[in-house]
């Protein structure tokens, strides 16, 4: 998913090193045909969302990326990674907007479930970013966090009107790392 949404970047002006990056991501499905999404119809309906993203990583442009997934039991029903618009000055900011931006998600997903007759309640999407989780909680402006406020204030507000929280998971079981940078095969597979 990183790789395909990197090079979607270039589409515009593709070179020859894109074409080559794109060939080794064909190999890499075509090798592997036994890993794919699975959807059990016995599962129960419980939403578990995660939020991460990955401060300055790009090598071209050094912009940050948000990825967010949102399992419905065991079934991965929704994921995106996207690059951040504007320029964050800390990873506190970067993983709090991947956040907003996953609630926002788990909102919309919330609604269609509703729309079907699936009522879900208590949210916790997981972050591993502590200071995000404690800014959630505590909106308090401190003067590290000042400008958090100033420029994501919509975001304050999802948290306190809806029964969405954010939970702490270890970045060793953080699934959205899938989304937000390149991982080494022993990570990806466990992951």
């Amino acid at each position: 998913m990183f790789s395909v949404c990197l090079c979607a970047r270039f589409q515009s002006c593709p070179q020859e090193t894109h074409l080559m990056v794109v060939k080794r991501i064909f190999r890499y499905l075509a090798y592997t045909p036994l890993l794919g999404l699975f959807y059990s119809k016995d599962s129960l309906f419980n939403l578990h969302p995660y939020s991460d993203a990955d401060y300055g990583g790009c090598r071209i442009d050094k912009k940050c990326t948000s990825g967010t997934c949102q399992f419905l039991s065991n079934s991965l029903v929704s994921w995106f990674s996207k690059t951040q618009n504007g320029v964050a000055l800390s990873t506190t900011e970067v993983e709090y907007v991947a956040a907003g931006s996953c609630c926002a998600q788990v909102l919309w997903l919330k609604q269609q479930l509703h729309d079907f007759g699936i009522c879900i309640d208590n949210v916790c999407i997981k972050c591993d970013n502590t200071s995000v989780i404690n800014l959630s909680k505590n909106h308090v402006q401190h003067f590290k966090t000042k400008h958090i406020e100033i420029r994501h204030h919509i975001l304050r507000d999802h948290f306190e009107k809806c029964d969405i929280l954010l939970e702490y998971i270890d970045t060793l079981n953080q699934v959205a790392d899938v989304f937000t940078k390149p991982l080494d095969n022993e990570r990806f597979s466990a992951l």
